[in-house]
This record gives C-alpha cells, structure tokens and sequence, in this order.
C-alpha cells in the first residue's frame, strides 16, 4: 500500500530536525497547508519560524528516517494522523499546543472513545499496584478507556487492567514507536499494540530523553476526561500530567493513603488543591456522569483461600500502614521464623506485598 501525496507532506513538515510542533503550528495557520509551506520562499518562512528553522525545513528530513517512516507505515497496524485527519482525536484538538502529527500503532478508534487517565510512581508499592489494576479494570469495564504512559509502576498495572475490562487502553509514549521503553515492558507493549493503541508525537527512531515526557504527559491528560493519581510522591511526573489536566478543564481525582507514605504525599497535596478524593471506581464513575456500558461477563474467579487464625492475626498486627518483621514480632508476639513463614503465605495469596527496606504491607481489603 502506497503512502499518498498528502501524508508525505505532513512527514516533510514535520520531520526535519530543529523544526518543532509549535513552530508546524505557526506554518499551518500562516499557510494553511503543509504543501503551502514546502513551497513557501524563504522570505515567508523567515517570517514565521525564523531564519534557522526556515533553514531547516528547506534542508527536508533526514532522507533515511523519511525511508523508515515510510517502510513503517506499510505494516498493517501503523498509521499517522494529521491535524486533517477526520480520526484525529477531538479532545486533543482542544488543548493549547496539539501535536501536528500522531504516531499510531494498533486501534486508532480508541484515540475517540470516552477515556479516563490512570498515572502514578514508577516505583508504587503493592497496594499502589493492585489499585491501579484494579481501578483501571473497572473503570474499563464501565466504558472508560485507560490512558497511561508506559511506565513501570502504575502505569504498567493500569493498562494492564484496562486491557481486562471492555474498553481497553491506550499507551502514549516518548520516544518513537519503533522502540519500546523501558525495555521491561516490552511483552506488555506488544499486548497493547494488538488490543489497544499506542501512541506518540515523536518521529521514529527518537530515544528516551527526559525532556519527551513533559510533553508526552500533556498528550495523556488531553486525551482523557480526567485523571486519575494513584500513588505520587511530591516530585513526582504525575503531578505534572494533574496540573496539565487542570489547565486543560479536566477533572482530576486522587487516591488517598497512609500519612506516613512519601508515595501518597503527592496525593494528598493534590486533594488539598481540589482533587477529588475517590475510594473505589464507582466514586469517578459517578462523578463522570452516565451509565456504565455493559461489558462481557467476565469470568468467575475462584473463591478466596480462607485465612487461618496465624493469617488473621498477622493481618491484624499489619493494620494499614508498612510495617517491619521485628515490629509485627512485637506487636503479635510470634517469633521471627513463624511470623516469616505466614508473611509468605500471605504473598503467595495476594493478600500483603513487600516493600524496600524488609518493609510489609496489607493488599486491598485482605
């Protein structure tokens, strides 16, 4: 399948380095085109993006990457959408500094299907993991299609729970969709490239820099009615993705956690400043509006394990917060080689994970 005249046009304008979206921005509402532009004079283009950039879109692409782009886009699967395009997602469209061009692998129809953000630490703990699971398949179960970012930690967990509900999710990245990062993650891409959609401005071959997720965060927000805080720290890049939801108009939501946890200060803080504490899914799906979609009955899980009496109590010696072995010792009084064989039990059941530092914590209702 040959690529036409028309998307060729957009990769020359897009392509060339030094040549940035907002300044393709400036040359599509000076000329109105992108063919208008190839074919501007130089005096024009000065005029708009100035003599460097000018400079640079007159040199075209690199004739090798333009080739890549190309040969990628006759794989079944691989497209572009333009500014043009009919496809182009609307939410996006609505956002100061749209991208000019997305890369698409897998289901372009989702990019226009009712979505919701899931985005939190790399590094969560379990609980962190097991609500992002599970919030994200629910609320794809309600019809909310999950947008995160790819990354390890919260981000990983929440596609893969919009991958178990009904409608599915999407993964927008910052590098070229011909590299996978982080390179753990790679099974799971794959996965999402043939259920889901995945994502990127960024032309091929672009490497994981830490200027590309700023902008790759305000794709996430802009795609989505609202998002969602798991687990963030202060510092954390999820609260940078929650400030470009609240310029945008978007809601933004937070799961509360322990005060003791620096992964849940940033939730916290972002509650203090209007975010809207949610305790289960049904809490955004009410505030969403709507009925739910109806999904596929999904399949019956097997009932639970009952805890025995030894499980019982280390539970209840765990409360809610992470705690040490020697602490649990204390507070149940059992001794380091029992109190260790039943921590590991609980594991192995999904009903306490461990933390850095031989730190344990309680999962979900356990």
């Amino acid at each position: 399948m040959s690529v036409d005249a028309d998307t060729e046009d957009w990769l020359r304008l897009t392509l060339p380095a030094g040549v940035g979206g907002v300044s393709v921005l400036k040359l599509l509402r000076a000329f109105g085109a992108p063919r208008a532009a190839l074919q501007a004079s130089r005096a024009s283009l000065d005029g708009v993006i100035g003599a460097r950039q000018a400079a640079a879109l007159q040199a075209g692409p690199d004739a090798a990457l333009l080739a890549a782009t190309l040969a990628w886009l006759q794989v079944a699967g691989n497209q572009v959408l333009t500014l043009a395009d009919s496809a182009y997602p609307a939410n996006l469209l609505n956002i100061p500094d749209p991208p000019p061009l997305l890369y698409v692998k897998g289901r372009v129809d989702l990019l226009s299907h009712a979505a919701l953000a899931i985005v939190g630490s790399r590094n969560a703990t379990p609980q962190g993991l097991a609500s992002a699971e599970a919030f994200g398949r629910e609320l794809s179960r309600g019809g909310w299609c999950i947008v995160s970012g790819l990354a390890l930690g919260i981000d990983a967990a929440a596609h893969r729970g919009g991958l178990a509900g009904a409608a599915g999710t999407i993964a927008v990245v910052g590098t070229g969709l011909d590299i996978v990062y982080p390179a753990r993650n790679h099974a799971l891409a794959h996965e999402i490239a043939a259920k889901g959609s995945i994502i990127s401005e960024f032309p091929l071959t672009t490497q994981a820099r830490p200027g590309n997720f700023p902008r790759r965060n305000r794709i996430i927000s802009g795609l989505a009615r609202g998002v969602l805080v798991v687990e963030a720290a202060l510092q954390s890049g999820s609260l940078i993705t929650a400030r470009e939801a609240a310029e945008q108009g978007r809601e933004v939501f937070a799961i509360p956690g322990s005060i003791h946890s620096p992964l849940a200060k940033g939730c916290h803080q972002l509650i203090k400043q209007g975010a809207k504490l949610v305790e289960s899914a049904a809490d955004i799906l009410d505030e969403l509006g709507g009925a739910p979609v109806p999904a596929a009955p999904a399949a019956v899980a097997p009932a639970a394990t009952p805890l025995d009496a030894g499980e019982t109590a280390l539970l209840g010696a765990m409360g809610y917060d992470a705690v040490d072995l020697e602490t649990l010792c204390v507070r149940s009084g059992l001794t380091v080689e029992h109190a260790s064989s039943i921590l590991l039990m609980l594991e192995l059941s999904g009903r306490a994970g461990k933390l850095p530092g031989g730190r344990y914590q309680r999962i979900g209702g356990a």
